[in-house]
């Protein structure tokens, strides 16, 4: 299949037949000993999440609406890649894709898509219009899923730039944020002429020799981030690094499983005040887990950790020329100041630090992620 083909979800009874004996089958564990989320999501949320999606999570109908996106697939040298194409009404739009990372899906830019581009609708200006591509990475949701090793950053960065040509655009913009974050830094280290700038809420940088000897304020705040990760959120990343396979089976074979093992990333890591449903519904956090659930791409997904992750943010002897532009979200995993980030990007030309956001950017502040889309791109066209 050389050719673009539009493309429908289209989800079997059968399967979600299974997915509700599944979840009423469920062998529950003991409560955790702790009052808090310390040890993970807590027994009595995740039932109250597994009560919603059996008696009132309408799957047809989120499949509609998700089908209301255009949507389509074609084959890149021999993989299948699923996306989300919709162009602009406005003569002025520019061509932009933007990625996702994990533990998400096409499923978080539900909510930037129309006014990313047809701005007019939405109180913004037509010169601010992109034509849009979402796709979705290899291995995740409805993308095919590799059958050998390579599939790395660099190599989803290279399929990129091949599928914004093939749709017929030779000059676009990219973004991204989480995985998405470190492929679109990859298309712009790779230069290979049709990129013209870029954006991510996610910069990654290593410490600046100034900040390992007399670190500022702001480095300070950068380190305590990276070492609570790594003392208290880094677990996840070890085990998809490292035994991806081992840990799929269970999460293929166990709806609450893997609801569990995503939902959880959604407090650690979002703007929540406590609770991700501060921030985001119940249908949308079971949205999300369904594109993993039903593609059963627990294992392929985590497979890019195994590939990528020792390299996350690649080379940094390797520098960044395109324009890019970095958006910094105050519940960030990691918020790498301005100052490390220069090290590696020589065209900073644009660069905002937020007052409330999270990992999920579009998701959980879909006006915010917009403005910050528009002001940096602004600078670039």
């Amino acid at each position: 299949m050389t050719e673009i083909n539009p493309y429908m979800i289209q989800i079997s009874n059968d399967d979600l037949e299974d997915l509700k004996r599944r979840l009423l089958s469920t062998r529950w564990p003991e409560k955790e000993t702790v009052e808090d989320w310390s040890q993970g999501i807590p027994l009595s949320y995740i039932k109250e999440i597994s009560d919603y999606w059996i008696n009132e999570y309408d799957w047809r109908s989120r499949e509609e609406y998700y089908n209301s996106f255009p949507q389509f697939i074609t084959n890149i040298e021999g993989l299948d890649i699923h996306f989300i194409h919709i162009k602009s009404p406005h003569e002025e739009a520019k061509p932009l894709i933007i990625s996702h990372g994990w533990p998400g899906s096409i499923v978080e830019f539900h909510k930037v898509i129309k006014p990313l581009i047809d701005p007019v609708s939405f109180g913004g200006k037509a010169e601010d219009a992109f034509h849009l591509v979402c796709p979705t990475l290899p291995g995740y949701g409805f993308s095919g899923k590799p059958s050998q090793t390579g599939t790395s950053v660099e190599r989803i960065a290279e399929l990129w730039d091949i599928l914004m040509n093939k749709i017929g655009y030779s000059k676009y913009f990219a973004q991204g944020g989480d995985w998405g974050s470190a492929i679109t830094i990859a298309i712009g280290k790779q230069n290979k002429g049709s990129c013209q700038g870029i954006h991510v809420n996610m910069p990654f940088a290593p410490p600046t020799k100034e900040a390992l000897e007399n670190p500022s304020k702001r480095d300070k705040i950068a380190f305590e981030g990276l070492g609570y990760y790594q003392e208290w959120g880094s677990g996840y990343s070890k085990q998809q690094s490292t035994r991806p396979q081992t840990l799929g089976y269970g999460l293929v074979d166990s709806p609450i499983g893997q609801a569990s093992w995503i939902i959880e990333k959604f407090y650690e890591w979002t703007d929540c005040n406590g609770h991700p449903e501060n921030i985001l519904n119940k249908e949308e956090l079971i949205d999300n887990v369904m594109f993993y659930w039903l593609t059963k791409s627990a294992i392929s997904s985590a497979r890019l950790y195994w590939e990528s992750f020792g390299s996350f943010g690649g080379n940094p002897e390797e520098k960044l020329e395109l324009p890019i532009g970095c958006s910094i979200f105050p519940k960030e995993i990691s918020r790498t100041p301005r100052s490390w980030a220069e090290q590696i990007y020589s065209n900073i030309v644009y660069w905002n630090e937020l007052k409330k956001g999270g990992h999920f950017a579009a998701f959980e502040q879909p006006e915010i992620f917009i403005n910050e889309i528009r002001n940096c791109f602004k600078e670039m066209r």
